[in-house]
């Protein structure tokens, strides 16, 4: 029996059944921009449904030309496309799947100059301007969601999910906030709510009976203007009676100042919004943001929260989430640690989704991963991400790989990341690398550096040198002034830290080790506390759900951040997350200076000039976050001696802590070599 019952449960819905009430759910990957699209979507999809996934949601596609995101994005509202359709169908069918076409109108947030809303209010977050729909407009709209639920049936789907969530069209017509109409789809609650109610309808007429309709209804809107609680239960009545079968739940609106679905948000955070929908309908609800684990999700299935579970970048992470979990073996699955480094970041910088931890998600097609033709005895030499996941690929692939790692443990500078605040899912991926190096033929040799000449003497068929990276020691006088310390003497708890400290270097390590010093208590770990600190309102009875943020407690530290570059701190900052950390800074009083020249560590302080004028910062400790340097003293001696040997991660190129690119290019390289 399955440790997880109610999550491997099966679930009857009309004519369908579901193996298990997990739930892939819908994201943007972009994986339609590429070459062989057919073919990258059918290996996608088709290798979450391999992994035992109940049910397969797909990425938006637009019901008609103004419902696009952006040029070029999924849209399904003529028969053109369906080979590339009946491509992912056939390939999530084969695999024992069952897979509905979410149906997305992106309304005012759509980068193109055919956008359109409710009404004609810009969002803060795209600069162009909707036009508001007529009237008539807005029935054809109505329209086109049916038709496209019609060609998803013909392509073979087995449903629809309407994307009625995160601020898209519907959204902008059940809040106050977008919708200012006056005609019968706008004013009232019951005409703002009109719009999804027919949709859903028409959807029902033209799909037919036994057609699967899923409703993705924002369970929390987290915007002024937004539902209360209260609007929401009777959103989702009216959505149940108009024919949905499934409501799913979506939370916030991409212009919500509360974070969601970054790692500072805790697991299952949003339970209250969620239940709140439950306690209001017959049929099913499916929960979904910041749940990566089956633990998490048979506990909320357990007490009754939601029916079914909505993992989307867990299954980037891991696309045998669910078989995984079915056999007992949660501690292989390679969790989602919400970094959004490779899926959101990258999808809003234009580019296409993968995963920090597992480089093959959305490249299926590019990893043959056949097992080695010939079976080669490597070395590896350090056992941060970049040498774990090289040996762990290699292992898989039938090599035998010695591993070895100066430290007493494995996570290299992993092990600094995740003492800060809001970064303990890296202890995820930590779990993750030491299950499976436990249970493949590695060796591993930790305590102890080895040296060139021991690595030539064992004649290993290829050497991979993964020793990471060292801090960079700017050219500042005073540099060696007892005040100085780099951001390992820090993360790595080496010394106290004084009350006064000046942060120089303004990258990402610059911001963690800014975020640790004022950290105080990990609200990625506590609900309540993040709720209050964010202003979200868990009794629901505001309007979109918000509340009066907490007081900000005064912060242990008082910390100044500089940069060289005269730019506002922290534009490098991940697109979908560097807002948050900035944030969090700001409310602890965090001083920011741009421009700085730095003139010397002494006595009194950190002295620099900035707009032309000397300044003094009188404080304890100066920390340096000015960059790395490549880790290759061993290469560079193994190379003398002749011997072969590889760089692969921050050995080969320092660029922050940078896990992302040490993953892909370590997975890579095992994979071929």
């Amino acid at each position: 029996m399955s440790p997880y019952p109610r999550l491997m449960e099966p679930l009857r819905l009309r004519a369908l059944t579901l193996r298990n009430r997990i739930v892939m759910g819908a994201m943007h990957t972009r994986l339609e921009t590429l070459d062989r699209v057919n073919e990258r979507l059918a290996a996608f999809y088709g290798a979450r449904a391999r992994g035992e996934v109940g049910l397969v949601l797909t990425g938006g596609y637009a019901p008609n030309p103004e419902g696009l995101f952006e040029p070029g994005a999924p849209s399904f509202y003529d028969a053109s496309k369906m080979d590339e359709h009946r491509a992912v169908v056939d390939a999530v069918h084969d695999g024992g799947g069952r897979i509905a076409l979410q149906i997305v109108h992106s309304g005012r947030y759509a980068k193109h100059p055919l956008c359109v809303g409710p009404s004609a209010l810009r969002s803060r977050i795209n600069p162009i301007a909707p036009r508001a729909l007529e009237t008539e407009e807005v029935w054809r709209t109505i329209d086109d969601f049916a038709a496209t639920a019609a060609l998803a049936r013909a392509a073979g789907y087995d449903g629809v999910e309407i994307m009625g969530s995160e601020g898209y069209l519907i959204n902008q017509f059940t809040a106050p906030r977008t919708n200012h109409r006056t005609d019968e789809f706008g004013g009232s609650f019951e005409n703002r709510a009109r719009f999804p109610t027919e949709i859903v309808k028409a959807v029902r007429r033209r799909a037919g009976a036994d057609f699967l309709v899923i409703y993705r209804i924002s369970a929390v809107d987290l915007v002024e203007g937004g539902l209360t609680g209260h609007e929401v239960q009777e959103l989702a009545r009216r959505v149940e009676a108009a024919g949905a079968d499934l409501l799913n739940t979506g939370i916030g609106w991409h212009e919500s100042a509360i974070p969601t679905i970054a790692a500072a948000v805790p697991r299952a955070a949003w339970r209250y919004a969620i239940g709140n929908v439950k306690e209001a309908v017959a049929i099913p609800v499916i929960a979904s943001n910041r749940i990566n684990t089956p633990e998490v999700a048979e506990e909320l299935l357990g007490s009754g929260v939601a029916d079914l579970v909505s993992m989307a970048r867990p299954l980037l992470a891991d696309p045998d989430f669910a078989r995984k979990a079915r056999l007992g073996k949660a501690d292989e699955i390679n969790t989602c640690i919400a970094c959004n480094q490779a899926c959101l970041d990258r999808i809003f910088t234009e580019r296409t989704a993968t995963c920090l931890v597992n480089p093959r998600a959305g490249r299926e097609i590019e990893f043959a991963d056949a097992p080695a033709p010939l079976p080669k005895r490597i070395a590896v030499v350090g056992g941060g991400p970049a040498g774990m996941a090289f040996a762990v690929n290699a292992a898989e692939r039938g090599h035998h790989v010695t591993l070895h790692e100066a430290a007493d443990e494995l996570g290299g500078q992993l092990n600094m990341a995740r003492a800060v605040p809001g970064k303990s899912e890296f202890n995820e991926m930590l779990r993750y690398f030491r299950a499976r190096l436990s249970a493949l033929p590695v060796e591993l040799r930790l305590g102890r550096a080895v040296g060139a000449d021991e690595l030539a003497r064992q004649n290993f068929d290829e050497i991979v040198i993964a020793t990471g990276v060292r801090p960079r020691r700017p050219d500042i006088a005073g540099i060696d002034h007892p005040k100085v310390l780099s951001y390992v003497d820090v993360l790595a708890r080496k010394v106290p830290v004084g009350r006064r400290v000046a942060i120089i270097g303004a990258g990402g390590i610059g911001f963690d080790v800014a975020e640790y010093l004022v950290g105080g208590e990990d609200e990625s770990r506590l609900p309540d506390a993040f709720l209050g600190t964010w202003g979200a309102d868990a009794t629901l009875r505001s309007a979109g759900g918000l509340a009066e943020p907490a007081q900000d407690r005064p912060p242990p530290r008082e910390v100044f951040m500089l940069q060289r570059k005269p730019e506002a701190l922290g534009r490098r900052l991940g697109k979908s997350t560097g807002w948050i950390l900035k944030a969090k800074l700001r409310r602890a009083r965090v001083a920011m200076i741009s421009g700085a020249q730095y003139g010397a560590v002494d006595d009194e302080g950190l002295h620099y000039l900035a707009d032309g004028a000397p300044h003094l910062l009188d404080v304890d400790h100066v920390i340096l976050c000015a960059g790395q340097e490549p880790e290759r003293a061993l290469h560079d001696a193994l190379v003398e001696l002749g011997a072969p040997a590889r760089l692969i991660g921050g050995a080969d190129v320092a660029a922050e802590l940078d896990a992302l690119r040490a993953i892909d290019q370590a997975t890579r390289l095992a994979a071929v070599i």
